[in-house]
Order: structure tokens, then C-alpha cells, then sequence
């Protein structure tokens, strides 16, 4: 396969009815949150077809539903009438890595995705897994073979990527233990933010507010829904002699952590990053509390990238939510790279990084 790797239609230009007698690959890049599937030329990688489904981490969903999701995915992006045509098939997994043969997420991924692919009824000769961060860093502009990675979305991680191998990572230890930065960290600090507030030992925040609303807490428990001026510009709660707020009386207090603790737990400690906007809108509205949780996260992304080593002007291909062209932590990542002399090269996803490994291995 040329190595000249072509990226110049996007995913939506595509209409199968276009489709000519050429064969065709199919790439995918499984996180977190969402799996995704691109299928596209093998000849130019011009795309021809994708798919959406639900999460993907080779290491946390279990292999029947990431076989499943893999399976939906796919079959949104190939039509029947083309599946015999699929000669390679790359995912870029959350939670997998090349590292290794017998890598957990390794097997784990390409166990499912072989079940999904002998279900829809694809012969596809080559199945390859690599990770997402592989996967991103390969769909930079002109596909590179070396540099930096950072995937800052529901989790985060850097790594540094040699022949397009990921051989150094920093970060991306998962909602337990690491991801420092990410969007699980932001939206589990937003609900600590909350019950700071709630119960005496934090400043004011509206996110006391939205989280809860978030979380579908009852109305009656709630802060009211603007907290004066004056309450959220104070440093603490201006608490009367009784101990509680006026805004927000000690009792009200007290049955919002009732029912927030186990609405949150209530759900995989995973979906906590689906506050990460919470936080984000909160700091546009110059909520003091919110803005703190954005400049904490920068500055735990930047440390992950340090660890790395990296060398003035080194590329960084970054992708994931918290990075995009409207991301929350955009900027004031970008103030904390730039002494060191690097700039942020940010991708979509992965999806076209994994179609052009797809074409490599044929």
C-alpha cells in the first residue's frame, strides 16, 4: 500500500451510492464514551460511510457489549451490499495497546471486534488493534510516523509515538487512579465543588445548582437558582449565627447531600465526566470555583505532557473535548506549552488515524 496516505474529503462528503468497485477498509476509534467507525477507499482513503454506537475501553466494558457497540457501529458505516469488499479493519481502542501480543485490553479488543466483524459477515483479511492515542496521532495532517500525543476527553493521557507505536506514555490510568485533567476529574470535582458548598467547607458555586439539576435532585432541595451577586463573589458562605446560609438554609443543605451522594452513585463513577460542561459554562459566567477546576485540570495535562520530555517545537497532536477549537481547556493549556516551545495540532478523533493504519496493513 502507498504510503502517501490521502486526507482531503471529509467524512460527511461522501454518498455510497459513489461507491466504486474498489476495495474497501474500515476504521474505528472506540473510547470512552463514544465508538465510531469510518469506512472508506482503500485505494485513497476517501470516506464512503460511518457509524456511531455507545463506549468502547477495551478494559472496562465488558466484551459482549463491546462487541455489541462495535457490531452497531459498523454496520451504520458499511452497507450490506459492500461488507465482502472490507479487506482491512483498524480500531483504535481506549484501553488497548500494541505494547505487547498478550496486552489485556489488547486481547480483550480484538476478541470483540472479531465477533462483531464475523456477525455482520465481514471477511476483512487484516484486523489489526492499536490504541486511540495511536489512532489519533495518525490522523494529523500528512499521517506522522513520530511526536507527541494527548487525548484529553473522558480520560487523559500522553504518550510519545515512534513509527506510529506509542512507546512512552504519561497519565491514563484510568477514573480510579489517574486521568488527572480529563473530563471524569472535572465533573467529579464539580460534584465535590457541590458538597463543599453543601456542607460548610466551600465558596459559594452555581454548580451546587447545575450539578444537581444534572443529577435530577428534587427542586425543593436545590440552592435558589441564581445566588445573588454579592454570595457568589464572597470567598465562604456568609453563614449567621445559627450556622447556615440565608441563600441556602442548613437543613435544605443537608438533604441536598442526602440525595446527591446516591444519585452519584447511582451510576458508573465514568459518567461523572458528563459534568465536564457543567464546569465549562460555569467558568464563562465567571463562576470562581468553576474557573479554579479548568486552571487545576491545565495544569494536570501539562504535567502529563512534561513528563514526556518533550524538545522545543516537538509536534502535539491532541484530541478529545477539553481540546477542541471551542474547548474548555484549549487555552489555557496552550499559555502553559508555550514556554516550553510547543504548540497543539488538534484532531477530531481517531477515525481517520485508524482508517490510514487500515491501509498501511494491507
Amino acid at each position: 500500500m502507498n504510503s502517501e496516505l490521502n486526507q482531503d474529503r471529509d467524512v460527511g462528503d461522501f454518498d455510497v451510492e459513489d461507491v466504486d468497485d474498489g476495495d474497501l477498509v474500515v476504521g474505528l476509534d472506540v473510547g470512552g464514551t463514544r465508538t465510531r467507525a469510518v469506512l472508506a477507499s482503500a485505494r485513497d482513503g476517501s470516506p464512503r460511510g460511518e457509524g456511531t454506537a455507545g463506549p468502547g475501553n477495551a478494559l472496562t466494558v465488558p466484551v459482549p457489549q463491546l462487541a455489541d457497540h462495535l457490531a452497531e457501529a459498523v454496520a451504520q458505516a458499511v452497507p450490506e451490499r459492500l461488507r465482502g469488499r472490507v479487506v482491512a479493519v483498524t480500531g483504535g481502542f481506549a484501553g488497548a495497546s500494541r505494547t505487547a501480543a498478550d496486552e489485556p485490553g489488547r486481547l480483550r479488543a480484538h476478541s470483540a471486534l472479531s465477533a462483531a466483524l464475523r456477525r455482520l459477515g465481514i471477511p476483512a483479511a487484516s484486523v489489526e488493534i492499536c490504541s486511540d492515542i495511536e489512532a489519533a496521532f495518525a490522523s494529523a495532517p500528512g499521517h506522522p510516523t513520530d511526536g507527541l500525543a494527548l487525548v484529553a476527553g473522558t480520560g487523559a493521557v500522553a504518550a510519545r509515538i515512534t513509527g506510529r507505536v506509542c512507546t512512552t506514555t504519561a497519565g491514563g490510568d484510568g477514573w480510579l487512579l489517574g486521568d488527572d485533567g480529563s473530563g471524569f476529574w472535572i465533573g467529579r470535582a464539580a460534584v465535590r465543588a457541590a458538597l463543599r458548598m453543601a456542607d460548610g467547607r466551600g465558596g459559594p458555586t452555581a454548580l451546587a445548582v447545575a450539578v444537581g439539576r444534572a443529577l435530577g435532585l428534587p427542586g425543593d432541595v436545590l440552592p435558589d437558582d441564581v445566588l445573588s451577586a454579592d454570595v457568589l463573589s464572597a470567598d465562604v458562605l456568609p453563614y449567621d449565627a445559627e450556622g447556615a446560609a440565608p441563600e441556602w438554609p442548613r437543613g435544605q443543605r443537608e438533604a441536598y447531600r442526602m440525595h446527591l451522594l446516591p444519585a452519584v452513585m447511582a451510576q458508573p463513577p465514568v459518567h461523572l465526566a458528563r459534568l465536564a460542561p457543567l464546569v465549562a459554562e460555569a467558568a464563562r459566567d465567571k463562576d470562581a470555583v468553576a474557573e479554579a477546576i479548568l486552571e487545576e485540570a491545565a495544569d494536570q495535562l501539562a504535567l502529563i505532557v512534561g513528563a514526556l520530555e518533550p524538545r522545543p517545537g516537538e509536534r502535539i497532536v491532541a484530541t478529545g473535548g477539553l481540546l477542541g477549537p471551542d474547548g474548555p481547556l484549549t487555552a489555557p493549556l496552550t499559555a502553559r506549552l508555550h514556554p516550553l516551545g510547543l504548540t497543539l495540532d488538534w484532531v477530531a478523533d481517531g477515525s481517520q488515524g485508524a482508517v490510514a493504519l487500515a491501509r498501511l496493513s494491507i
